[in-house]
């Protein structure tokens, strides 16, 4: 049986995703993909007219077309044929009244900062362990790469549906205090350079909020330009927190959704029949 299969099996024994997920099941106990596999079999129940799929990766190639049909210049490079990207929630489509799919969902989840574990157990960190405090890596700056790719393949849309979920002591919001077992307090300050690394995120969103769907693009003006930005939805566990799979699922459904308002003229005769 399809892993979609499987879980619209379960959801309607459970009556909904708590009963597939569990109330507290955490990202990481649940991969994000299986809930974007959920997040499809959602919109495939509420808008039975309308046909997704759920693909994994993505080709350079295809990009690479996709661009040439904007202008002709573009898409001109490619050095690996089989090159291709692979977000970690996959990608989410839906066919449109020409038969061609548009995504309407891709979503990543990072964690970065293991100091409030760390801090907990007790454990001292460094070259000689003597540290409460890591310091942050820039494994989070890969992500990028991904996101330039997903832009250039919906160059030609209104809509940029990208969530990146991310939760670690790296992406705090707030300024935090935690107790080690000896009853020391440790204070993680949230804008410290040497945890902080969503500063090398907000480049993806313009600096606009973060913890905001961002899926449609916004115009703004220059002058006598009018300048296109295709941002991306970043979502943080400010205080340290972990994700729990439910929070997740109604992220990545009403960012789903967004897209299919976005897309609506071009689902008019499928929705009309829906109807």
């Amino acid at each position: 049986m399809a892993q979609s299969e499987r879980l619209t099996s379960q959801q309607k024994n459970a009556k909904g995703v708590i009963g597939i997920f569990g109330e507290d099941a955490k990202l990481h106990d649940v991969t994000i993909g299986r809930i974007s596999h959920a997040v499809m079999d959602c919109l495939c129940k509420e808008f039975p007219l309308l046909t997704f799929r759920y693909r994994e990766s993505i080709r350079k190639e295809e990009i690479n077309q996709a661009l040439k049909k904007i202008d002709t210049e573009l898409g001109q490079t490619l050095f690996v044929p089989n090159s291709s990207i692979i977000p970690d929630g996959g990608i989410i489509e839906v066919k449109d009244d020409n038969d061609n799919w548009r995504i309407i969902l891709v979503s990543e989840a990072k964690h970065q900062g293991k100091d409030i574990e760390n801090i907990q157990k007790g454990k001292l960190v460094g070259k000689n362990n003597s540290q409460d405090l890591m310091l942050a890596g820039n494994a989070i700056e890969r992500s990028h790469k991904n996101i330039s790719e997903i832009a250039n393949l919906m160059l030609s849309e209104s809509h940029f549906p990208y969530i990146i979920f991310l939760e670690g002591s790296n992406f705090l919001t707030e300024t935090i205090k935690v107790k080690r077992p000896d009853g020391r307090i440790v204070t993680l300050e949230y804008n410290s350079g040497m945890l902080n690394r969503l500063d090398r995120l907000t480049a993806a969103n313009y600096g606009m909020p973060i913890n905001s769907n961002l899926c449609k693009n916004k115009f703004v003006k220059h002058g006598d330009k009018t300048i296109m930005l295709q941002a991306t939805s970043i979502y943080t566990q400010g205080n340290g927190d972990k994700w729990t799979a439910n929070e997740i699922f109604d992220i990545m459904l009403d960012v789903s959704k967004t897209s299919l308002q976005v897309l609506g003229s071009d689902l008019f005769k499928q929705i009309t029949r829906q109807k």
